[in-house]
């Protein structure tokens, strides 16, 4: 029960995730992030757009930005999958970004 408000926080924090900044410290996320290799291995696919307009806090729709407080979100890249909070697969097309229909975090975040 002590991780209750973790997976909460982290909900919250992924819920106007659009403007991704990706963290050197653990400690200093909003989510830990571990990138898998297929896509049915993934909670959400993510495609990553070239403008900050075009992600407008859409969960699977990220723009890396290289500043912390630009950020909607701030995360780390795990190096396990039981260390993530959230397993991402990155796609190469914006139709094929989404959450996974075996996601546990689908229908949460909003």
């Amino acid at each position: 029960m002590k991780n209750v408000p973790v997976i909460l926080a982290a909900a919250a924090a992924a819920a106007v995730a659009g403007n991704v900044y990706v963290c050197e410290y653990e400690y200093q996320v909003d989510l830990s992030i571990y990138v898998v290799e297929y896509e049915y291995q993934a909670d959400i696919s993510v495609f990553v757009v070239d403008y900050e307009y075009q992600a407008n806090q859409e969960d699977a729709l990220w723009y890396f930005v290289d500043y912390e407080y630009q950020s909607d979100i701030d995360i780390y890249y795990v190096d396990y999958e039981y260390q993530a909070d959230l397993c991402v697969y990155f796609v190469e097309y914006e139709y094929q970004a989404g959450w996974e229909d075996n996601s546990k975090w689908q229908n949460r975040l909003h």
